[in-house]
């Protein structure tokens, strides 16, 4: 992966957890947030991956839906 497309995946996914609250929930106290992400990979390394992935995806797809319809209506 060239520079310019990892600085822009690493903004992205920074987005995200902005996205998600989480800076905001955690104080931006960034032990927190990492601890969180390697529960998160831990839980997609165990054996209900296949179930804690599908309701991820679920939560993800309905946040970016939400967002959808919140700019629509401020648009």
């Amino acid at each position: 992966m060239k520079r310019r497309e990892r600085t822009r995946q690493l903004i992205e996914l920074g987005g995200l957890i902005a996205k998600a609250g989480i800076v905001e929930l955690t104080d931006d106290d960034r032990a927190v947030i990492l601890g969180l992400l390697v529960e998160a990979a831990a839980k997609l390394r165990s054996d209900e991956t296949g179930n804690q992935f599908t309701l991820w995806r679920r939560r993800g797809q309905r946040a970016f839906a939400d967002d959808e319809d919140r700019a629509q209506v401020n648009g």
